[in-house]
């Protein structure tokens, strides 16, 4: 679903992509919708009643992280959430979230 971005997926084509029938195609698709994985959108498709499917999960940029201070940081191996050195109190991360975020 992911390649499928955000024109999305027949959910007939998903099934048929993991060779499942129609029946647990359509159990997985409510299952992943209910987990909040997915969309679905009933959609009007050469005359019949359809699901397209919209995955809910976005694709992760490894360039949105690499400058994070965390990479360069000579304390790295020894920051841990309970340790002395912390992603939690971290001031340049902190520093680099309130730059970075959007």
């Amino acid at each position: 679903m992911f390649e499928a971005g955000n024109e999305g997926i027949f959910q007939s084509e998903l099934w048929k992509r993991l060779g499942l029938n129609s029946r647990d195609g359509s159990r997985i698709a409510q299952r992943l919708e209910e987990r909040g994985f997915i969309e679905r959108r009933k959609v009007l498709h050469e005359g019949r009643w359809t699901y397209k499917l919209f995955s809910k999960q976005k694709k992760v940029d490894l360039k949105s992280i690499l400058d994070t201070p965390c990479i360069q940081c000579d304390d790295i191996d020894k920051c841990m959430i309970e340790g002395e050195k912390s992603p939690i109190n971290c001031g340049q991360l902190d520093q680099w979230i309130n730059l970075n975020s959007y």
